[in-house]
């Protein structure tokens, strides 16, 4: 196969669908012998992931190149925003946490010429090895207050020659009016690079926007290359918080009830995707007090910032539920912040996660954390309990928990570099710092025992989403007009 250029998703608003396009052009390029590799350069998410040499990244970018069949590495998303309040982000660069900054700060400093040459250099070790790349933008390409600071979006576009495509989503309304505002607002370098326009997210006959694509081009003079339609039967892991909009938030029938209690800070919830494809179970997000009652599990997941959101589970009466379905003898989990917020007491004393030194945890498990500056990322395999079988997950944690004095150790897994992770009180309540770790079977049918006659689950969640990413590729193949997207990708 020949040397492809670098292809761009741009986006006319933040939630145009850019990161589902990126993944589905990944698969589309694996699928056709191509060796292609995502990048985006700056990302904000508190969902993240643990690369294999033990840095950080955006989920997003370690779902597409799952979906590109290649390990996760931290040139895919060399700058990570993680907010650890309304105004404040954790700065993560080429992997490692680097400081704190206000918006105002990251922003308005003068530092983005410093991450822009960090990012493209990113791109440029990636591009060694790999073709195309798929870069995807953040945001809109419309946010002309911010394009002298702009490290993400056209700017990148120019300085890597990418042949860039702008996806709009038209089930927001208004797609006439987003898609020639972002044209009409670009520099003339920049509308020189777009080569194509997606309308992403139709619903009904397509047909009958052929119309709509004529006007637009006729607008713009730039092709419709596409018009995707809504899909609702195809699962691809998604790291923005919005989507946790769309996800149920009250018990069922018939099922086994998941609470997965609803933290202003959460982070990670991919952890518990799982839950929403394994039929036996009915998984929710609340921080309604009647709605923790119903469950008969309660996960307490991982969180950008602990002490916080104990803080704000207290206040809400969330914390009383959790402690009182544990005395009922309901079963409750913790992971990562959850698994900290369930010891007798969390102490921060170097003030990392804000003002309080200290504060009082849930009491269920016998456990210490004491906050700490440096950041734990890594891959793990692990047995879990007492079983034989081989399983995997991740860390992406600050803080160090140990045992209260006079209290037994009581590890729930055993990791094969020697250490162990995580605490079990007993059948129905333990907690770990492993993200992921409801992704293995026999971690799944151990939570579901006792709770359903169903026979215990053959059901494969690696192989359930490469399935996923070749029925997108699919659906996305057949929509869009992919010998001339190849034609832009051609170099001379």
């Amino acid at each position: 196969m020949s040397f492809l250029r670098s292809i761009m998703f741009v986006g006319t608003c933040s939630d145009a669908g850019k990161s589902i396009i990126n993944t589905a052009f990944c698969r589309i390029f694996k699928q056709d012998g191509y060796h292609p590799a995502p990048f985006k350069a700056q990302n904000m998410s508190l969902n993240s992931y643990s690369t294999p040499d033990g840095l950080e990244i955006g989920r997003a970018q370690a779902v597409q190149a799952e979906a590109c069949g290649i390990a996760p590495e931290s040139d895919m998303n060399p700058v990570l925003l993680k907010p650890t309040n309304e105004q404040c982000s954790q700065v993560v660069l080429n992997g490692k946490p680097v400081g704190n900054m206000s918006a105002r700060e990251y922003f308005m400093s003068n530092n983005k010429a410093e991450l822009f040459n960090q990012a493209y250099a990113a791109y440029e070790r990636l591009q060694a090895r790999y073709s195309p790349i798929v870069l995807e933008g953040a945001g809109s390409i419309s946010e002309i207050n911010l394009r002298e600071r702009d490290i993400t979006n056209m700017r990148m576009a120019l300085r890597t020659n990418a042949a860039t495509y702008l996806v709009a989503d038209i089930d927001r309304g208004g797609v006439f009016a987003s898609v020639y505002g972002s044209i009409a607002l670009l520099s003339e370098e920049e509308r020189k690079l777009i080569k194509g326009i997606i309308i992403n997210k139709f619903r009904g006959d397509i047909s009958l926007f052929d119309e709509g694509r004529k006007i637009i081009h006729d607008l713009t003079g730039i092709p419709v290359v596409g018009v995707i339609p809504y899909f609702k039967d195809i699962y691809i892991e998604e790291e923005d918080s919005v989507s946790l909009e769309t996800k149920n938030t009250k018990a069922g029938s018939g099922k086994i009830n998941v609470a997965i209690v609803l933290l202003k800070r959460l982070s990670n919830f991919t952890d518990f995707s799982v839950l929403e494809r394994d039929e036996r179970f009915h998984a929710y997000y609340t921080n309604n007090v009647e709605e923790i009652g119903k469950a008969d599990i309660i996960i307490l997941p991982g969180t950008k910032n602990t002490i916080s959101d104990l803080r704000n589970i207290r206040a809400n009466g969330i914390a009383e539920a959790v402690i009182r379905a544990h005395k009922e003898g309901k079963k409750v989990i913790g992971i990562c912040g959850g698994y900290q917020m369930m010891g007798a007491r969390i102490e921060d004393p170097d003030q990392i996660e804000g003002d309080m030194t200290a504060i009082p945890g849930l009491g269920i498990l016998p456990l210490v954390t004491i906050m700490e500056p440096e950041k734990v990322s890594r891959q793990d395999q692990f047995t879990f309990r007492n079983h034989p079988e081989t399983c995997k997950g991740y860390e992406i944690h600050m803080g160090r928990t140990t045992l209260l004095d006079g209290a037994s150790e009581s590890p729930l897994n055993r990791l094969h570099d020697g250490r162990t992770d995580g605490y079990i009180l007993n059948e129905r309540c333990w907690g770990s710092y492993l993200h992921g770790i409801l992704d293995n079977d026999i971690v799944l049918n151990e939570l579901a025992e006792g709770l359903t006659q169903a026979t215990p689950t053959t059901f494969n969640y690696t192989d359930f989403k490469d399935q996923q990413y070749n029925k997108l590729a699919d659906h996305v193949r057949t929509h869009v007009d992919l010998p001339y997207i190849y034609s832009t990708l051609k170099t001379k």
